[in-house]
């Protein structure tokens, strides 16, 4: 049985080392606080716009605000910055947080869409750290897209953190 980061190489097409080159170097220091605010705003004015209303209807429930807050703090945490995300909201838990919403690979990829618009859109990031970074972020998404999918599957997919022990069903 395929684990959920297993799926989420698969159908990236982003192997584990390359979805993880994130952990290399430490973009928090490289890059600055400022620059991950600066590409969480872009990012979600984008998806704010967005001419499609099936994906902005993702998002309706959400303040933009708290949208770029919460995901520039996760950012600078999981690249080598302060753990802001989880002092504030506790530990990130990316599947659980995305439950309520439909991550299906249409909307991932309209993310990524986004998100490497807002990447390319930024004279502050060089071009391996935004390669690094898009790979983490395509690898993310489709991890996601695995959660979702054993959420609506309801059947137990190993996970890298599951216990050894067989999921109750």
């Amino acid at each position: 049985m395929q684990s959920l980061q297993e799926k989420a190489s698969e159908w990236s097409g982003v192997n584990p080392n390359d979805a993880f080159a994130i952990d290399e170097t430490n973009l928090y220091q490289k890059l600055g606080l400022q620059t991950f605010i600066n590409l969480s705003t872009n990012f979600y004015n984008r998806v704010y716009d967005d001419e499609e209303e099936w994906f902005r209807s993702i998002f309706a429930n959400s303040k933009k605000e708290d949208a770029i807050q919460n995901q520039y703090e996760f950012f600078v945490q999981r690249m080598g910055g302060p753990p802001l995300y989880s002092q504030r909201r506790g530990h990130p838990a990316l599947i659980a947080r995305h439950r309520p919403f439909p991550v299906t690979r249409q909307a991932a990829e309209r993310w990524l869409h986004h998100m490497q618009q807002a990447l390319e859109s930024s004279t502050d990031i060089d071009s391996d750290s935004k390669t690094k970074m898009l790979n983490f972020f395509r690898h993310t998404a489709f991890f996601l897209v695995a959660g979702d999918e054993l959420k609506n599957q309801k059947q137990s997919i190993a996970c890298k953190h599951a216990a050894s022990k067989p999921a109750a069903v």
